[in-house]
């Protein structure tokens, strides 16, 4: 009975007392050949197995399951019963893993996985413990306490679009790469339904999707690395599981838009593609007002990364010139800041005498929320040089920040930033990218992000001769790869300039003449002969 047995039974009963006979019913044997046989269309195969005594000593019931067709079925069941329990010795482990066993049995109607089970025992989980992906997941998020709120907001959106409604039921030790590709290619789908329901025109089917966004490559790497991430967790802390199918799931690949230039050629096409837009918006909202600098932005650009040529640069920083955040524009034009360290730079870290400024803090937005932080990274820490016309400039602001103080007098506040609103309080970074625009569409040069300026900082920098290592430093990245193959962008000149370099280097062989056969000369070009006439 220890090793347990198989039997056969059948659900006749006794005709006099009525009671079921069980595997005492005669039908299930036939006689017949070399002795008794099984019979082979009454009944049903069953087993029995002991189970480990409870922890008082007491004996517990046996553990019988019929209704197999066969007594191999019968058989493997019970060998899966027995595998369970000698996954391990101990007493107590033996008893969690037959309470294991029932409990699973109850629910539903089969034993649990060894394999399982045996990674529970090994990694000393607790057996009657089972988790969601969703549960798991916002425990996970309970846990991480020292991220900062950006971070956070991102983890949180992640789980509530993505994990919860597509992965939250699956239980986490049973989480497959499947599950996870097919979220992905659910997310996919959605992007056709938001694409569908804008172009639809119909202005129900474009609330439903008001609020949401189309989930691009790059976006979808950020979200398996959320997933990644919090998978790690549950094999390092809680040792809930020991393989992270979200490490193995393939995405394709994230390509990052090369930066073009806003060549003669493509400022032409741009234009004409943004004439006719303007006109077909006025025609659908004829007797209304216009946005104009939303069609202005919308206009289909060649790149989603666009580049002003120095002479656009120009142009724009001498209509700039007039703005009160001029210097700021012409920092992140010239020395490549990014937004929220232009917005977040303090008069301390001014230092006219050195002529630089220190980055070491920035103002970025949490939703619409302002958020004062440090930079994104150590290497993004940094101290950058200014040239001469800089330093001027942020002198005649700094005298204009003093006026705007004591016209504010005490409605001022004394935040310490170098850009500030009129009445000294910090801007917001979303201000600051409106306030561009609007420049940019009034100037009449075609539309580049105000992220794009850091592109062209670095392009202005390489083409003055600035070693690329020094060009790393002053955009605050960690490596100068990233800086070569996303921040840089040839400008035609330069790129003329160089091939004529080039091409000055190389001597073109000369028109010789050869005397013919009856003494006559004849020209040969010397390097369409064949190897036959040499």
């Amino acid at each position: 009975m220890a090793n347990g047995t198989t039997y056969k039974t059948c659900g006749c009963r006794d005709a006099a007392t009525g009671k079921q006979l069980g595997k005492k019913c005669p039908k299930l044997r036939r006689s017949g050949g070399g002795g008794e046989r099984w019979s082979s269309t009454h009944g049903k195969w069953a087993y029995q197995l002991e189970l480990p005594p409870h922890a008082d000593g007491r004996r517990r019931t046996p553990l019988r399951r019929q209704g197999f067709a066969t007594l191999e079925d019968a058989e493997v069941e019970l060998d899966h019963a027995r595998g369970l329990l000698a996954l391990d010795e101990d007493p107590h482990t033996r008893r969690k893993i037959c309470e294991l066993m029932l409990s699973v049995l109850k629910d539903t109607k089969a034993l649990p996985s060894i394999e399982d089970v045996r990674r529970k025992v090994r990694t000393h989980q607790d057996l009657d413990r089972t988790v969601t992906v969703g549960e798991w997941m916002g425990e996970f998020l309970k846990r991480k306490k020292k991220i900062d709120a950006t971070t956070r907001r991102s983890y949180e959106a992640h789980i509530r679009l993505y994990f919860v409604p597509y992965l939250g039921d699956i239980r986490l030790d049973r989480l497959r790469v499947c599950d996870i590709s097919g979220m992905f290619d659910a997310i996919e789908e959605f992007n056709d339904v938001i694409a569908t329901a804008r172009a639809s025109g119909n202005p129900e089917e474009r609330a439903k999707v008001k609020y949401r966004k189309p989930v691009g490559p790059a976006t979808m790497h950020r979200i398996r690395a959320t997933l990644r991430h919090a998978l790690n967790v549950a094999i390092k802390q809680d040792r809930l599981i020991d393989f992270n199918p979200a490490a193995v799931v393939e995405l394709p690949t994230v390509t990052r838009p090369k930066g073009l230039v806003w060549t003669d050629e493509r400022v032409t096409r741009w234009r004409a593609d943004h004439a006719a837009n303007r006109a077909a918006e006025n025609q659908r909202r004829a007797g209304r007002s216009v946005d104009v600098v939303n069609v202005y932005l919308t206009t289909v650009r060649p790149s989603p990364v666009m580049v002003w040529t120095p002479e656009q640069t120009s142009a724009f920083l001498a209509y700039a010139r007039r703005h009160r955040l001029y210097a700021l524009y012409r920092l992140i034009a010239l020395r490549g800041l990014r937004r929220g360290e232009a917005v977040g730079l303090r008069w301390p870290e001014v230092s006219f005498t050195a002529g630089t400024i220190g980055v070491n803090w920035q103002i970025t937005q949490l939703g619409w929320t302002p958020v004062q932080g440090k930079p994104k990274t150590d290497a993004s820490d940094r101290v950058i040089a200014l040239d001469t016309e800089t330093l001027a400039i942020l002198k005649e602001h700094r005298k204009r920040q003093a006026k705007e103080r004591l016209k504010a007098g005490e409605a001022w506040t004394d935040s310490g930033f170098v850009f500030t609103g009129e009445y000294g309080r910090p801007l917001h970074p979303q201000h600051v990218t409106d306030q561009f625009y609007w420049m940019c569409y009034e100037a009449g040069l075609p539309p580049v992000r105000l992220h794009d300026l850091r592109h062209g900082a670095a392009s202005l920098m390489l083409a003055a001769g600035v070693e690329l290592k020094v060009v790393q430093e002053t955009l605050g990245h960690v490596s100068s790869t990233f800086t070569r193959d996303t921040y840089t962008s040839i400008y035609p000149e330069v790129a003329k300039a160089a091939a004529e370099s080039t091409a000055a280097l190389i001597t073109t062989p000369p028109i010789t003449t050869s005397p013919g056969i009856g003494g006559k000369g004849r020209l040969v070009n010397l390097s369409s002969r064949t190897p036959e006439t040499k």
